[in-house]
């Protein structure tokens, strides 16, 4: 049949996989780089695609195309769902897939000080994971065995000059519980079922509305049914370190 299918401009696609997370058929996938269309039948037609690709490599074309089979695609997603849900964190976007780096504390660390600081060539990151936003790390990641976890508001790192310091020895969860519409004690209520987390270190901003990602963290903990010693850092908007429980 003839009708509406949407087509990709590979000389314009950068193969960020940004329409394969709006695509919700399942129609789109990365091959060698560049985003394609999988299967006609899979595409709707309808273009969610269109507006989250930044460069605007896809475009709508009429032509022949398979009927857009929905029984199909269904079964397509639920085949998805149940293998992300076995193999979570372990494969697909690079950008989200997990990875354990290599250990920054086995290297000689500087004083963090105020000529520390300026000298670039003597500050190694202290991130030992990835990918490090609350709502992209898998719940089972084997680097979460026997953590202690860092779980900071975004702009922390931004407001304490010296954030790498805190994040030493631990791994590091972050997340905005104003902009990011989730619930974030869900998550970390896996994380805390799933693993020997130690100990939990939480780093907010002095505005209200980080009190959220404390309140997530207090519910994890209680209804996870662990005793984990916790403990609070407040940052001031200027950047000095206005309260810390420890």
């Amino acid at each position: 049949m003839v009708r509406q299918v949407i087509k990709i401009d590979e000389d314009l696609c950068v193969g960020c996989g940004l329409c394969v997370s709006a695509c919700q058929e399942g129609a789109i996938g990365i091959i060698d780089g560049k985003a394609k269309l999988l299967r006609d039948d899979y595409c709707d037609g309808l273009g969610n695609c269109l507006p989250a690709c930044p460069t605007g490599a896809i475009s709508f074309e009429t032509r022949e195309a398979l009927e857009f089979n929905k029984e199909e695609v269904i079964k397509n997603m639920e085949s998805k769902k149940r293998a992300t849900e076995q193999n979570q964190g372990f494969s697909g976007c690079p950008g989200s897939r997990m990875m354990e780096l290599s250990k920054p504390s086995s290297i000689a660390q500087p004083t963090i000080n105020n000529s520390a600081t300026e000298d670039k060539g003597h500050m190694p990151s202290m991130l030992g994971q990835w990918p490090v936003q609350l709502q992209l790390v898998p719940y089972n990641a084997p680097y979460f065995d026997g953590a202690d976890l860092l779980i900071a508001a975004d702009c922390t790192s931004f407001s304490y000059r010296d954030f790498h310091s805190f994040m030493k020895d631990k791994i590091t969860l972050i997340g905005c519980p104003k902009l990011d519409d989730t619930d974030y004690s869900e998550k970390l209520i896996n994380i805390l079922k799933s693993n020997n987390i130690n100990s939990i270190t939480v780093i907010r901003m002095e505005v209200p509305c980080c009190g959220g990602i404390v309140h997530a963290v207090k519910t994890a903990i209680l209804n996870s049914g662990e005793l984990i010693p916790w403990r609070m850092v407040t940052i001031s908007t200027d950047g000095f370190v206005l309260e810390d429980s420890k």
